[in-house]
């Protein structure tokens, strides 16, 4: 009796694991390609997107997350996106391309402190920009990301645009850089960053400008002695997702998404104010000093050059640009 009491409670047994029904395949498999590498904020902030849009919406949303361009470089993943290969991006003024507005996500002396920053993202002037996203770049943002502010560094303390006269300084190619850095009366040279190291240390170049994380992933703390805190470029970067796809989703979906957006700024948020200190912390202990410099100085001398170029792009951007320089 005891026997068959036991062969019966282990068919039930049995029963109840094969009738237990497997999880449900997700509807919806989001693929996210970003330039950043797996120890970047924007890396940690996409995985925290990921898990988020997956609890938000039951399982039926997952994100898979791709760092380092492996599914192609910012304007690449775009245009996957419009073809319906890949989802979502993080991206900035790459989007100019397709959205003049998108030209101001990095433009020097525009933005003072990451307190007017955030205060132009959540204003209608934000609001404005990703309109445009949405209209032009047919993408839609769901998050912003803050970047750390752009510094030079040099191996002399430079606290004034005068003392810039002659100096030779790598930047990015980015022809609105270029032509303020001569308005200091320096001599800007585009280059790669991979090659910036090797020219400082060749004396080919004096100096250069870049966030403190990118100052301490390129070692630059071995050839350059000060961070002269010009912070003359406070930018953001946006994480989008295909809107074509975005309206393709049930409206419980959509809100999932952007719920998720939101969540990942805040946690992006936190990340970089971390990051920012953890990197000061770290250039000064290997020897970097940091210098103020007389901004103001830096901003009279920008704002002409800045206003002059933005006269070849369509007149709405200039009067874009007024605005976030007027708020207060």
């Amino acid at each position: 009796m005891k026997w068959k009491v036991f062969v019966a409670v282990s068919v039930v047994f049995v029963l109840s694991i094969f009738a237990t029904p497997a999880p449900a395949a997700p509807e919806y498999t989001l693929k996210l390609g970003h330039l950043a590498n797996e120890e970047h904020t924007w890396h940690k902030a996409s995985l925290k997107f990921a898990e988020e849009v997956e609890k938000l919406s039951g399982g039926r949303v997952v994100c898979q997350v791709f760092a380092n361009e492996q599914l192609g470089n910012e304007v690449d993943t775009i245009q996957a996106i419009h073809t319906g290969i890949a989802h979502m991006v993080i991206t900035g003024e790459s989007m100019q391309n397709w959205a003049p507005k998108c030209a101001l996500i990095a433009v020097p002396y525009m933005v003072r402190d990451m307190a007017h920053l955030t205060k132009v993202l959540t204003s209608d002037i934000g609001k404005e920009i990703e309109k445009d996203i949405i209209a032009k770049v047919k993408l839609r943002p769901v998050s912003a990301f803050v970047r750390a502010p752009r510094n030079l560094t040099s191996n002399r303390p430079v606290k004034k645009p005068e003392e810039l006269n002659g100096f030779k300084i790598r930047v990015p190619n980015v022809p609105l850089f270029v032509k303020v850095w001569e308005t200091f009366s320096a001599k800007p040279t585009p280059m790669a960053f991979s090659e910036v190291f090797t020219s400082l240390q060749q004396n080919v170049i004096d100096g250069q400008e870049n966030p403190l994380d990118l100052i301490r992933s390129g070692s630059l703390y071995e050839v350059q002695k000060y961070v002269n805190l010009t912070e003359h470029v406070y930018g953001w970067i946006y994480l989008v997702i295909g809107e074509d796809f975005f309206q393709k989703l049930p409206e419980d979906l959509q809100k999932a998404v952007l719920d998720a957006g939101k969540a990942a700024e805040v946690y992006e948020r936190e990340l970089f104010l971390a990051d920012v200190a953890a990197n000061e912390k770290f250039l000064k202990e290997k020897g970097m000093e940091f210098v103020t410099v007389d901004k103001p100085a830096f901003s009279a001398l920008a704002g002409p050059a800045v206003e002059e170029f933005l006269t070849t792009k369509p007149a709405e951007v200039l009067e874009l640009y007024k605005k976030i320089v007027e708020t207060k």
